[in-house]
């Protein structure tokens, strides 16, 4: 067996270690999106785990330990002292402030953005009392856009999964960024099994795709993926919020997010600054103004979390290199050709 073999079996021992860990402890809204290909884990204890993506020079947690609540500050100081111990630096990406009151003195915080919560059992209220989202889903359901529930055996094979697989070029065809890694991979497929998956179709056709994974601690979902194909009628994404909040609902689920608004809300005046000049190649306040279309009950703030003496610069420059995975020179240039690999208007796959 040779040396890579080694690495990939222990990677999926890991992984599968994780699962139960996930699936009993998981609070944070990524802790799922943890067992995609990339992270690596450190178990500190024998009920906690701590997901991460080494980027030769620091090792950049992914959102909370998952733990139970009273070893969280425990199982920080071990993931600090063992990336100490391998000559790398720490932080968490994507904490909430439940990790900072744990871990009292032990990691300073900076504000990244804002997550939107929703109770679906409500959501149904909203739509009636705001004619604005309503008229959104009326026009997608105008346009014949129908969304249904797609089971894990359908999406794993045949068109649907080579339609899903074109829907999510088409759309990252359309950034002025080559997809990002760590915890924004869209990668449904790899998932299936644990997700709940909504497909909007249209004329026969694919045009939008959701998926909604657990978030076990809370009995609650988080819809990871929301991709819109470029020429899907308007409101084709809301129409499939729409249809997952209220399959969600029936599971008495009172707690959903869309995940982080990156740099929303009272960040620190670097990252204000940052959002504006950005602006060109990454719409921070469009997906912010998307998400509070959709009326949230509430906005909770997200942090990176660090060791004080660590400082904020160094941790958002690891922060940002764990997004890029293979490193800001190879992203810079998969960036400049990303878009020219696949036209709008390619055909639809065919199997053979």
């Amino acid at each position: 067996m040779s040396r890579h073999e080694v690495a990939l079996e222990h990677s999926e021992a890991a992984r599968a270690r994780a699962l139960p860990l996930i699936q009993r402890f998981g609070w944070n809204a990524t802790a799922f999106q943890t067992l995609h290909a990339g992270f690596s884990y450190h178990f500190p204890f024998d009920d906690a785990c701590i997901a991460y993506a080494d980027t030769g020079q620091a090792w950049v947690a992914a959102g909370a330990p998952i733990a139970p609540e009273e070893r969280l500050g425990s199982a920080l100081s071990a993931f600090v002292a063992a990336a100490r111990s391998a000559g790398r630096r720490a932080c968490f990406f994507g904490a909430e402030a439940r990790l900072l009151r744990a871990a009292p003195g032990l990691v300073s915080a900076l504000g990244i953005g804002e997550q939107p919560v929703w109770d679906p059992q409500r959501w149904q209220g909203k739509l009636q009392a705001h004619a604005s989202l309503r008229a959104q889903v009326r026009r997608a359901h105008n346009k014949q856009v129908r969304v249904r529930e797609v089971s894990a055996a359908e999406l794993l094979r045949g068109h649907v999964r080579l339609d899903v697989d074109l829907v999510r070029r088409r759309w990252h065809a359309r950034r002025k960024l080559a997809p990002f890694e760590f915890l924004v991979r869209v990668d449904p497929i790899r998932l299936a099994a644990h997700s709940r998956c909504f497909a909007a179709e249209a004329h026969g056709r694919l045009v939008g795709f959701a998926s909604a994974l657990p978030v076990p601690a809370r009995d609650g979902w988080f819809i990871a993926d929301l991709l819109r194909d470029p020429t899907a009628p308007n409101g084709t994404s809301e129409a499939l919020v729409d249809f997952a909040m209220r399959q969600l609902a029936l599971t008495r689920c009172e707690w959903l997010t869309l995940g982080l608004a990156p740099l929303a809300g009272d960040v620190a005046a670097p990252l204000r600054f940052a959002r504006s000049r950005a602006r060109a190649l990454y719409d921070f306040e469009g997906l912010r103004a998307f998400k509070a279309k959709l009326r949230p009950d509430s906005w909770v703030p997200i942090y990176l979390l660090y060791p004080s003496q660590q400082g904020p610069t160094r941790s958002v420059f690891d922060a940002l290199t764990a997004f890029t995975g293979d490193g800001w020179l190879r992203f810079g240039l998969q960036s400049a050709l990303h878009r020219a690999a696949l036209p709008l208007n390619a055909p639809r796959p065919q199997i053979v």
